[in-house]
């Protein structure tokens, strides 16, 4: 039974409209919440929907074959499996988004985890709520007075998925990383660490995502709580390859929380917001294009300048070397004159013009640079070599992502898809940004 077995020609993407307000659709016991153009049914029963950080198919593929997955190899034989499409920037903060609001980014406005703001010409990350710029399913239903709760990892995505989550209602967000910090006021739940009976986990740690399960998994059986959102780091996928026992364990950690949340009587839907490539030499060293420094000598200094949206708070996991990055162009430097330089760069997979981009990519226009380059799988993308320290990989192979070579992600769910849903499955190409409206809406 394999992920990578399945055509990646499966499902079809829904009809994407403008973001806009809630719409209330019958009475009580059939509301229904309506968001970028899909309709969200009332849940019958709980949904909980994973994103597993940097859960690439082949991790799920090889813990097949070692066996350490039975709950996952149960939900693909009983439920529904297939390979999905992430959106590009095949990065965490875009595709979490992407996720929550069942949209891609030229509807949301999440380009990156960084980006240049235009106006400003700041640097900015893009944690902050005010960025985003569709509601999300999250706070749709949470509005209706759903009890909704949302859980990551990493404290960069807490504010973007609590934007405008009715917590008066029961609702929830917090971190794994801040979890001692949680309080009633902002977070919905105060002493989580008693609840789930673990310490703190540190923040560079498989236990920091195994934390965000045993709090749903307690949650869950306290509260029964209408819809779950667990996002995880993917810090041991940067660190180990899928063919090492510390994936094993972690995988057989994540597979046994599966388990448990089935059990509660929920719907379990799992995808990932990107893959993982090996972007290592055969030596282990990195393979990295400095692009800022080969356009500088190409140019001359301040012609040009190279924004990397991977870049984020959490830079141990790969250096903020990754597959994409954006090239802004200065006093009458040309997109076409930088393309060209760069076009035969050993490592490069494709350079698009801004408006060629966001085409390609669904991308907001005005947050996208006059460049975009991608790497390939084997190839990442640093700006220049000095900006860069790469003593945090404590003698790893370079492992990230960023670019169309890993976009594809696992998409899975716990239970049967309704005939509908199957057909839908099988006409076109599946994005992993409908994992709501086939887990709410599919299954049978």
């Amino acid at each position: 039974m394999s992920l990578l077995g399945f055509d990646l020609s499966v499902g079809s993407q829904v009809e994407i409209g403008n973001s806009g307000e809630d719409e209330l659709v019958g009475g009580p016991s059939q509301q229904t919440i309506v968001l970028n153009g899909v309709s969200y049914r009332w849940p019958s029963r709980p949904v909980v929907v994973v994103c597993i950080d940097g859960g690439d198919p082949a991790y799920f593929d090889q813990c097949l074959q070692d066996g350490s997955v039975p709950n996952i190899r149960r939900f693909m034989a009983d439920g529904f499996s297939a390979v999905a499409e992430g959106v590009v920037p095949s990065l965490t903060n875009p595709n979490n988004m992407s996720l929550v609001t069942g949209s891609p980014p030229s509807i949301h406005g999440i380009s990156g985890n960084y980006f240049l703001d235009p106006d400003t010409g700041a640097e900015v990350m893009m944690n902050e709520p005010e960025h985003l710029r569709s509601s999300s399913i999250l706070a749709e239903f949470s509005q209706l007075g759903a009890k909704v709760v949302a859980i990551t990892a990493k404290d960069k995505l807490r504010r973007l998925l609590g934007k405008n989550l009715n917590l008066a209602s029961g609702s929830m967000n917090f971190s794994a990383e801040k979890a001692n910090l949680c309080s009633i006021e902002e977070n919905g739940l105060d002493d989580i660490l008693s609840l789930t009976g673990m310490p703190l986990p540190e923040v560079y740690s498989a236990e920091l995502s195994l934390f965000v399960f045993e709090a749903a998994i307690r949650i869950l059986e306290r509260d029964r709580p209408d819809v779950m959102y667990l996002s995880t780091t993917d810090y041991v996928q940067h660190k180990y390859a899928p063919d090492t026992p510390e994936i094993d364990s972690f995988y057989a950690g994540l597979d046994a929380a599966f388990g448990r949340l089935e059990a509660l009587g929920a719907v379990v839907a799992i995808t990932a917001d990107h893959g993982m490539s090996d972007k290592s030499r055969p030596d282990s060293t990195p393979n990295v294009i400095f692009l800022q420094d080969e356009l500088d000598r190409e140019f001359g200094e301040g012609s040009t300048r190279v924004i990397l949206p991977i870049t984020d708070p959490y830079v141990v996991h790969h250096g903020s070397l990754g597959g994409f990055a954006r090239v802004y162009c200065y006093y009458g430097m040309t997109p076409g004159a930088v393309i060209r330089c760069i076009a035969d760069l050993p490592g490069i997979e494709a350079a698009y013009d801004k408006v060629s981009a966001c085409a390609a990519f669904d991308l907001p226009f005005d947050r996208e640079g006059d460049v975009v380059v991608i790497s390939d799988a084997g190839t990442a993308i640093g700006a220049s070599e000095a900006s860069h320290d790469l003593t945090a990989l404590e003698g790893h192979r370079l492992r990230s992502h960023g670019g169309i070579a890993e976009r594809r992600v696992p998409f899975i769910l716990s239970a049967p898809l309704s005939g509908e849903y199957a057909a839908r499955a099988n006409a076109g190409t599946l994005r992993s940004y409908e994992i709501f409206d086939y887990a709410i809406n599919g299954t049978a």
